[in-house]
């Protein structure tokens, strides 16, 4: 039973009729519609829904009617302590370092309870703690761990599980509790030495052993972790602290020790280092803890053991000059046996390369000597091995390299740098320097660095060209003429001695050839070639080849053409239906009315010379010729002139011409001209006292021109 309506209207009767509406009318709770008593059907959870909003109301039965306004209602859940606390982020991991100060904060965990706060004490939660005692306390309250201990240390317990107890009701009892788990963690500190396991330590190490090499292992213990337990290893003293050296490997914290010089058991048997392990990473809270840092005391025994000869010298340079005869002595390489029994050494060349068989050692004495004539030019160097066992043990062996320098000996003879091409203008001045020489030798600086340049004294004087000794190992060619002709002469031959400063001096001729070449003003070459004067005026050969082919192409056609034509005949008698137009254009040119050799016009200006007309035989002439003393009296005439309109209107008179249109064209140049003849067909017989050295000076196209009008004598000398 949850409550009770009741109308005023209601007088027992049964008319009135209650009906119930709202937030779980019909489910959760139910109305009795006569009586009007309201009932729960199932449990009321407050944490779920807190009330209940609820509408109720009075009708007649009989008609439906309400008798009274609707009315609203909240039904409010009670609370009851029906939930436990609850921790909703356990289990909790958490680390605190080790030897902290009691009372030190390491967590603060919290649980919710689900009950009405500002009801009672359902809500109302005290914390405890169930296990971790005597390490770590709770604060009841508010739920903050703290350490309990002074110098929790993690060396002898790293790890802590505290269970927390949350109970409501303020902790009387009946009340409901809830638990979680803590698991503490100790980190560490850097509050524990390096510890030495012993004081004392010994190490044999072979009096072989290589130089650089690892020869043995120290640890020192440190009972913290990470990089609270990183150190460092030195050699604070000792008789070896020269001999070996010490590091520190980071992963196995261990002391490595190499070996910094050779061991000799036959000098010294044993040494003695003080090893010294700290800590780099200090915690200076502790320190009073420390020194973090220890020492002990290691001592080397050596070892004896049979080594192979040692030379004298870690390696050898020899000299040897070349062209010496074969069993030259060339040097000595000495080992001897380092142990006390001092056996006695044999010698020999390890034959690896092509250039250890070019020696050869005596066994016994170490003398290296030639086993072939050396050229310094050629190899001026050579590596060989030398190696060395004692006779009581040959496995024993040990190597020397030895390098031989082979030396020079004036051998060589100088020669040109290169071949020198060399080019002497034709307008070139006498004492003009047209090439500078230079001289190399295959022999060093000692031999052949000093050259001396000549003429070869066995020819008579050159009178073209000198040479001059510049004193710096090159000489000056020089020219002793003025001027040079292609067309006379185009190339000379200028041989030159050379020799060293070597002992005894070498010496070698060389010729140097020498082109005569048209230049321009400023020096630069134009050609060097002997060319015809269309070529001088500056046309190229390109273009010297393509007027060539124009020249045949138009040959070619020209012949093809007579060839065309002479083979072509026409018919004796051209039907009606031949029918054509014909164009003959005749524009050949003659040399002018006063060149006779050209066409001789006698026959034009003796009547009787003309042949007398003919016609066609195949038609009929309409109308009359002209007389032949008409013909006559024409040709008489002196003037071409009037030669010609005679012959013109024949033509245009004439009945017997061919049927088809003909075009004859006659030109009249006139009479002589007062001035004469401008032909040059005679000109190459008249003398002419005109200077032409003018020409010279219109520039290097004409210069050709020049030379050919101007008196120049040719020079061509030997």
């Amino acid at each position: 039973f949850v409550l009770q309506l009741h109308s005023n209207s209601d007088k027992g009767d049964g008319s009135v009729k209650y009906i119930l509406t709202g937030e779980g009318a019909g489910t959760i709770f139910i109305i009795d519609d006569t009586t009007g008593d309201i009932h729960s059907t199932k449990s009321l959870d407050r944490e779920q829904k807190t009330h209940y909003v609820l509408h109720a109301q009075a009708i007649d039965r009989r008609t439906n009617k309400p008798l009274e306004p609707e009315s609203e209602f909240i039904i409010k859940v009670q609370d009851i302590n029906d939930n436990a606390p609850k921790f909703t982020d356990g289990p909790y991991i958490v680390t605190v370092p080790e030897m902290s100060e009691m009372g030190t904060s390491v967590l603060q965990v919290t649980a919710t309870d689900a009950d009405d706060p500002t009801y009672g004490n359902s809500a109302r939660v005290v914390y405890s703690i169930l296990q971790g005692q005597p390490y770590f306390s709770v604060d009841p309250k508010t739920g903050v761990i703290r350490t309990a201990l002074h110098n929790m240390d993690r060396e002898a317990r790293e790890h802590y599980s505290v269970v927390i107890q949350a109970k409501d009701m303020a902790g009387q009892v009946g009340g409901l509790s809830g638990s979680t788990t803590v698991n503490i963690t100790l980190t560490d500190v850097n509050d524990n030495p390096p510890r030495f396991p012993q004081k004392h330590y010994q190490l044999y190490v072979p009096e072989s052993a290589q130089v650089g090499s690892a020869v043995g292992k120290i640890k020192a213990n440190d009972a913290d972790t990470g990089s609270n337990a990183d150190m460092k290893y030195t050699i604070i003293n000792g008789d070896g602290s020269g001999v070996f050296s010490i590091s520190t490997d980071k992963e196995t914290r261990e002391g490595i020790l190499s070996l910094k010089k050779p061991l000799n058991y036959e000098k010294k048997k044993s040494y003695t280092l003080n090893i010294e392990g700290a800590n780099t990473h200090l915690d200076f809270r502790f320190s009073h803890l420390g020194p973090f840092k220890d020492v002990t005391m290691l001592k080397v025994i050596v070892g004896d053991v049979d080594e192979p000869p040692l030379f004298t010298m870690p390696s050898y340079v020899m000299e040897v000059y070349e062209n010496a005869k074969i069993g030259t002595p060339v040097g000595t390489v000495t080992a001897h046996d380092p142990d006390a029994a001092n056996s006695l050494v044999r010698y020999f060349i390890d034959h690896n390369t092509e250039e250890d068989r070019y020696f050869t050692i005596d066994a016994s004495t170490g003398t290296i000597k030639t086993a072939k004539i050396f050229d310094r030019e050629e190899t001026p160097w050579y590596n060989i091995t030398v190696a060395a066992s004692e006779i009581d043990n040959p496995g024993l062996v040990s190597h020397v390299p030895v390098g031989v320098r082979i030396l020079d000996v004036n051998d060589n003879p100088p020669e040109l740098a290169r071949d020198y091409d060399v080019v002497v203008c034709e307008n070139t001045k006498p004492g003009q320097v047209i090439q500078t020489i230079t001289a190399t030798d295959k022999d060093n600086s000692a031999n052949g660095a000093r050259f001396h340049f000549s003429l070869d004294e066995g020819l008579s004087l050159n009178p073209n060209f000198t040479l001059r000794n510049n004193e710096d190992n090159t000489a000056s060619i020089l020219t002793r003429r003025r001027r040079y002709s292609r067309t006379t002469q185009d190339i000379y031959y200028l041989p030159v001695l050379i020799s060293d400063g070597g002992m005894p001096p070498l010496s070698s001729s060389s010729t140097l050839t020498i082109r005569v070449c048209a230049c321009e003003r400023d020096g630069r070459v134009r050609t060097c070639h002997a060319e015809a004067f269309l070529s001088s005026a500056g046309l190229s050969t390109g273009a010297l080849i393509a007027i060539l082919l124009c020249v045949v192409i138009l040959l070619a056609i020209v012949v093809l053409f007579i060839t065309l034509r002479r083979s072509k005949k026409e018919p004796l008698i051209i039907s009606e239906e031949d029918v054509r137009e014909n164009v003959v254009t005749y524009d050949d040119e003659g040399g002018g009315e006063e060149d006779t050799e050209a066409f001789d016009i006698t026959a034009l200006r003796n009547p009787s010379a003309a042949e007398e007309l003919k016609y066609r035989r195949d038609v009929r002439p309409e109308v009359k010729p002209l007389s032949r003393h008409h013909l006559s009296s024409s040709l008489d005439s002196i003037d071409v002139q009037e030669f010609i309109k005679q012959r013109l209107a024949e033509a245009d008179l004439d009945p017997s011409v061919p049927p088809y249109d003909s075009l004859q064209t006659y030109a009249y140049e006139g009479h002589r001209s007062e001035a004469g003849s401008i032909s040059s067909l005679d000109s190459a017989t008249t003398h002419s006292d005109q200077d032409y050295n003018y020409l010279g000076d219109w520039g290097p196209e004409f210069k050709k021109l020049a030379e050919l009008y101007g008196e120049i004598e040719p020079e061509r000398t030997t």
